[in-house]
Formats: C-alpha cells, structure tokens, sequence
C-alpha cells in the first residue's frame, strides 16, 4: 500500500519571504523523507490553493491525504477554516487532518538554535530573560498553549521567560521586554514563535529595538522539518480507516 500524500496547509501571505520560506522547510520535509510524496497548498494569497491542490490529486488518483497544518496553535484556522477547506475536496480523497505543530520539545529546541545562532551561547542561559514572542490570537487556548510553553521553557535554565503577542493579546514585545529588563535579567533576547516571516513578525522585530538579541523566525529549522514528519506519521495510520475520515476529529 502506498504511503499517503502528505500536504503542507501554509496561511499564505502577501510578503513573498513567506511562501519562500514554507518552500524551504517543505524541500527540507522532502529530503528526510524521499519516499513520502509532499505538496504544497496556502490558505490565501499564494498559489497553490488548498482547494486546486486536492483537485489536481484527485484528477491524478490519488486516494490518501494527510493535511498537516502549518501552525503553531490550535486557533481558529485550525478548528474552523482548514476543516472547512478540506470537508469541500473532492469526496473520492480519503483525508486526516494531522494536529498542529505546536507545542513540542522540538519547537523548543529550535528556538535555542535560533537564539544561539543569534550570538547566545548555553551559558549565557542564567543570565539571560527570553520574550517567547508569538503573532497572538483571540482564541483562549491558543494563548493559554503559549503561556505554558514560557512556564516550561523557563525551567531549562533561563534567568526568565515571558510570553508577548504581536496582536490580539498582551502584553507586546516591548513590554515583555521592559519587564524582563525590571525583573533584573543581564541580556534580553527576543525568540519569535513563528514560522515564518510577514508583517506580524515585523511588528516582533520592531517590538524587540531594546533587547540584546533578536533571533531568526523558526522557518525551514531541522527540527521543525523533524516535526512536520512527526506528525505525518502520527496522522497516517487513520488514513483509509473508513470511506472518508472525518476532517479535525
């Protein structure tokens, strides 16, 4: 039995560093697993869309789908707008929606390789406050998800972590920043939670002028690409377990 196709659901975004960056980590995704057949759909303003990826697959035969949300959060695109794109794909497409990418150790771990690629060392950890800077949402458990994340990312040595959003939610960058500064940290470092660039990680980088670091988004990270095949795998074994399974169960 051939394996399914696994499909990358990008937002999309009118910044072309964007879809140039989920095409990184995508040919990163290909080159781990070169007997896995992988695609590329966006929600809006890039091409392919979502929709005219399906068609083309099932045009070509194609039975078996893992759609695998490029987030980071369970937030509304996730609950709502991804289901909603794949409950429409043509029905002889057999498709599990894969869980989000976050939160997981591996997303943690190239956050440090981000900060330490940035100028940070390991020991510079004690002395250092971290601002988990995420683009934000209105969903309650998005937010919540962050803020638990800063809590455990807090007790692997960082002299502090403070969780900031670039809207929807407080506190912004720079107020985490200032806080951090407050609380008596040696060096602040600013860690965007974010895959990749656009106009909500701009407002990261601006948010960041009075840290001491200002790490790279996550983008086509080895260990991001590790967990997009994490997740591939978790989603494939339902796939073909009944005639069509239900998207975002």
């Amino acid at each position: 039995m051939s394996r399914p196709v696994l499909l990358v659901i990008a937002h999309g975004s009118r910044d072309p560093r964007h879809a140039a960056t989920v095409h990184a980590l995508v040919r990163r995704v290909r080159s781990l697993r070169p007997d896995v057949r992988v695609e590329t759909g966006f929600l809006d303003f890039n091409v392919p869309s979502v929709p005219g990826v399906l068609e083309s697959l099932a045009t070509e035969g194609v039975r078996d789908v893992v759609a695998l949300p490029l987030l980071l959060t369970r937030a509304f695109h996730a609950k709502a707008d991804i289901p909603a794109v794949l409950a429409d794909a043509p029905p002889r497409l057999r498709i599990r929606q894969a869980e989000v990418l976050g939160p997981s150790p591996l997303l943690l771990a190239a956050l440090e390789r981000r900060l330490y690629e940035a100028g940070l060392t390991p020991a510079d950890k004690s002395s250092t406050g971290v601002v988990l800077a995420s683009a934000g949402s209105t969903d309650p458990e998005a937010i919540a998800v962050i803020a638990e994340i800063a809590r455990e990312w807090r007790h692997t040595g960082w002299c502090a972590v403070r969780p900031a959003f670039a809207s929807a939610s407080l506190p912004r960058t720079e107020q985490a920043v200032r806080e951090l500064r407050d609380l008596g940290c040696a060096r602040i470092a600013v860690a965007p939670y974010v895959l990749a660039p656009g106009r909500l990680p701009d407002r990261i980088a601006r948010g960041a002028a009075e840290a001491d670091v200002l790490a790279d988004v996550l983008g086509p990270a080895p260990e991001v690409a590790r967990l997009l095949v994490e997740r591939y795998e978790a989603a494939r074994v339902a796939v073909g377990a009944s005639a069509r399974v239900a998207v975002g169960a």
